[in-house]
């Protein structure tokens, strides 16, 4: 610690009057130091140490004023005398008296007595150490940020990057979610932690869905909810009933898919989110043959785009959490072709390819340029115009299998079926478009990979 932050005049006035609260904010700003680094040095948390600093919790023990003392570096010379921590008398605290017993009664029965402000000593300082138990809890801002973070790295990473090796590190960060919500935290990070949780368990129910387990995604969903339930958090609650639609869209129980999304768009606030269920809903109510309910949403999907976007913690965290321009045009390309909208379906899923492929590379998702590539070739298809289509099959029948998702797959054994339809039996193209997809393999699931 710099010698000019014990020669400070108010670092010194603060200590010499035990305003520890004072004496912490000014070593800080003098040493340049954050919270979290002045709670290592002295062993103190940085949720005492941020209470303390607010006037909400005091120093109330010596060997807590000199543990902060000594681990901030303070000189000697400055620490206070042991007089200066409390107002109490000598022999003050707890006075046993001994009355004389009556002759009647053995000796050895009599009941200690204290002095009345003995008994206001020992109630204040049972108060404060139980109250400082209570709060210094392992959970330090310092593991917040760290498991935001980690979370925020994770979804950005989702849309661009291999899902097995992904899929490990989600456990991990699951796992230390709730680890610290066994620990005892403040209210405000409970709530935090919950919402991170809750994430963690969306993304994985993402990948269980991309992997083929719509049952454990469907469980992870379950669980996500209930966080963001205990979070209070709509806009969790927004995406994991979004996500539910989606996981039941793609499938046995595609009507499902409506109850889930109807949730969804109750709880959805204003911007992306909206976007996201409007969208949601208009492929869901397509793949039922619903034509009315999907166009209905993709007008209301026009609508939301152009309402102001309310500030959301949520969608900040980016990546897979996010539903920018070129997801939104692969909805709508997707939402066409199942319709069998045939040229809008190619212009939007088009466009939805060349946004992902002028865009930024982190946030290029792997998985909905395929589905959009798709689209084109079902649209193409639709029109009669194998050969136009061509270009996009073989691109992602080159595409590595850790790629393919389940819903890749599902995909191209539709736009097999297609390529085998009676009018494109005289096709060179179409035919050898088809043998080529036959073969095609999605994501290996029984991979093995080291467990977190």
């Amino acid at each position: 610690m710099p010698d000019l932050v014990w020669s400070d005049p108010a670092v010194r006035q603060a200590i010499a009057t035990c305003d520890f609260g004072e004496a912490s904010v000014l070593i800080r700003r003098k040493a340049g130091l954050r919270q979290s680094d002045l709670a290592r040095l002295t062993g103190l948390s940085q949720s005492f140490l941020s209470m303390l600093e607010s006037g909400a919790r005091r120093l109330t023990s010596i060997d807590k004023v000199t543990r902060f003392l000594r681990g901030a570096g303070a000189p000697d010379a400055l620490f206070p005398l042991p007089s200066s921590s409390a107002p109490e008398r000598p022999e003050a605290a707890v006075t046993a008296v001994t009355a004389p017993a009556a002759p009647s009664e053995p000796r050895g029965t009599e009941a200690p007595t204290a002095d009345l402000h003995g008994l206001a000593v020992r109630a204040a300082s049972r108060s404060l150490s139980f109250t400082e138990s209570m709060s210094a809890g392992c959970v330090g801002e310092d593991d917040l940020e760290s498991l935001a973070y980690d979370i925020a790295a994770i979804a950005t990473d989702y849309v661009h990057t291999p899902l097995p090796p992904l899929f490990t590190d989600l456990l991990a960060t699951r796992d230390r979610a709730f680890s610290l919500l066994e620990c005892r935290q403040p209210p405000r990070q409970t709530r935090e932690l919950f919402l991170l949780a809750g994430t963690s368990c969306l993304l994985l129910a993402h990948a269980s869905q991309n992997l083929g387990a719509p049952r454990p995604a469907m469980d992870q969903i379950r669980a996500a909810w209930t966080c963001a339930q205990l979070a209070d958090h709509p806009g969790l609650q927004a995406w994991t009933k979004g996500t539910a639609a989606l996981i039941a869209e793609w499938s046995p129980h595609k009507p499902a898919a409506l109850k889930h999304i109807r949730q969804a768009t109750a709880l959805a606030p204003p911007g992306e989110t909206r976007i996201r269920t409007a969208a949601i809903t208009a492929r869901a109510a397509a793949r039922v043959g619903d034509r009315e309910t999907a166009l209905a949403a993709l007008d209301e999907l026009r609508r939301a785009r152009e309402e102001q976007p309310r500030v959301d913690e949520f969608t900040q965290i980016g990546g897979l959490l996010t539903f920018p321009e070129a997801k939104q045009e692969y909805y709508i390309g997707s939402t066409y072709a199942l319709l069998g909208e045939f040229a809008p379906a190619e212009r939007h899923a088009s466009r939805a390819v060349a946004l992902y492929e002028h865009g930024s590379p982190e946030d290029r998702s792997y998985g909905d340029e395929a589905l959009a590539r798709v689209d084109i070739v079902t649209a193409r298809l639709g029109m009669g115009d194998p050969d136009s289509g061509s270009d996009h099959l073989e691109r992602l029948l080159r595409m590595p299998t850790g790629l393919r998702i389940r819903q890749i797959g599902v995909a191209m054994r539709r736009v097999g079926t297609l390529l085998q339809q009676p009018r494109l039996a005289g096709n060179r193209t179409a035919r050898e478009l088809a043998d080529a997809v036959r073969g095609f393999q999605a994501i290996d699931t029984a991979r093995r990979v080291p467990l977190p």
